[in-house]
């Protein structure tokens, strides 16, 4: 069987189809990834084979931050200094200091091109290469659209909590086609209701809302290669506590979101070991580390979690998920609806808390948040049980024969 995966420029979109990549190869299946020409590097370290061919008319990373800019424009920006600049990433000082309307107006011409040649190329190589079966991130509709002239079953991978059939607006995060490369090609205009499939990864207890049929999987903890740091078990009496703060909150939100030296500085004094993890931008803004404190650049989550007493993060669904995996409790500090969402979504269920990134209060907020973690025994009790709730639906390898089942139906005629 040949199996098309496409994905969008932001590893942490794709990362969580990593171990299914793994367990397709290792059955025999063969494994494309179309990805844009600045993923090839990382895609290659997976041990995937990607295919380069799209060039985005604007990075995931300047799409955030212009969804960032407009909710500014609109008032729903609730942090006190504006945005970042959307094309530079640099502080604004005022909104007045970027013109969106010109930005549109000059843009999206170039935008539009990009998009149709991205659609084009990609049912182009699927044409060529004939997969049998098409797994997309939710970023990545180009593989809905070839598997969709093709004939062929596409899958949507989810990346978390966050689901397809989302009930708030700003969480319906499934891109359209403003180009018109669906009905160009032939199939129906784009929409959810194209969707037929979602991988889901994770446990029945944090179930994603979704009106495609489930076919559900063990998420695999993977944030990308690296050694084992070999950092040893917590010091007695000691619990360890790992703040993970990414460049990609940074790189969207700004300097509101360099939370890591105002968080290592509030967790001090909790009689804990607390380890932060997060790369060069943050840690050299931390200055000299807390006493108590080890940091860690640039290394895997998975590698260190587990045996931890509870994980700080902003809410992206790899640290979310991770954790889950891990057993560990969590307190996110989102910044976004969709961190929210995913924080939400754990504490509902029992094995976290969550404060807001933009409480004026969120560092006595965070501190008194992450004490009850520690304290109370039913967040490890709960996080312990999401853990063994994940552990018991299907490996990636489990899921291969069901893949296979699906190809192998759409290329039967339906009985007339």
């Amino acid at each position: 069987m040949r199996v098309l995966f496409t994905v969008s420029d932001w590893p942490g979109h794709y990362y969580p189809l990593v171990p299914l990549g793994w367990a397709l190869q290792a059955a025999g299946h063969e494994v494309r990834v179309v990805c844009a020409s600045s993923q090839t590097g990382t895609l290659r370290r997976t041990g995937l084979t990607p295919v380069p061919l799209v060039e985005p008319g604007l990075e995931m990373a300047v799409q955030g931050r212009l969804r960032n800019f407009w909710d500014a424009q609109q008032g729903r920006w609730p942090h006190p200094e504006p945005p970042p600049h959307p094309l530079t990433g640099e502080p604004l000082a005022r909104l007045d200091d970027f013109d969106f309307a010109a930005f549109r107006a000059a843009d999206r011409p170039r935008i539009a091109r990009a998009t149709s040649d991205n659609f084009d190329a990609v049912v182009g190589f699927a044409r060529a290469w004939r997969p049998d079966l098409v797994v997309h991130d939710r970023m990545s509709i180009e593989g809905l659209l070839a598997a969709r002239v093709l004939g062929v079953p596409a899958v949507l991978h989810l990346w978390g909590p966050h689901g397809t059939a989302e009930p708030e607006p700003e969480l319906r995060v499934i891109p359209g086609d403003p180009t018109g490369s669906f009905p160009r090609h032939g199939v129906p205009p784009m929409g959810p209701e194209l969707i037929e499939y979602v991988i889901d990864p994770c446990p029945p207890s944090l179930e994603p809302p979704t009106d495609a049929r489930r076919l559900r999987m063990r998420h695999i903890a993977y944030n990308g290669p690296g050694p084992d740091p070999g950092i040893g078990p917590p010091p007695a009496g000691r619990p360890r506590v790992c703040v993970v703060w990414g460049h990609s909150v940074t790189r969207m939100y700004g300097p509101c979101s360099r939370l890591l030296p105002e968080l290592a500085a509030s967790f001090t004094d909790l009689g804990a070991e607390i380890m932060l993890l997060a790369g060069p931008a943050d840690l050299a803004a931390l200055g000299e580390p807390p006493p108590g404190t080890r940091v860690m650049e640039n290394v895997p989550l998975r590698t260190v979690l587990p045996g931890s007493a509870a994980v700080v993060h902003y809410g992206g669904s790899g640290c979310t998920m991770t954790a889950v995996a891990a057993g560990v409790p969590q307190l996110g500090i989102p910044f976004s609806a969709e961190q929210a969402l995913n924080a939400g979504r754990v504490a509902k269920a029992g094995a976290g808390l969550v404060v807001p990134a933009s409480s004026p209060d969120r560092s006595a907020r965070g501190r008194a948040a992450l004490r009850r973690l520690l304290a109370e025994p039913s967040f490890r009790q709960t996080a312990a049980r999401l853990g063994e709730e994940l552990l018991a639906t299907p490996a990636p390898a489990d899921l291969v024969p069901v893949l296979e089942e699906l190809a192998a139906a759409a290329r039967v005629p339906a009985p007339r």
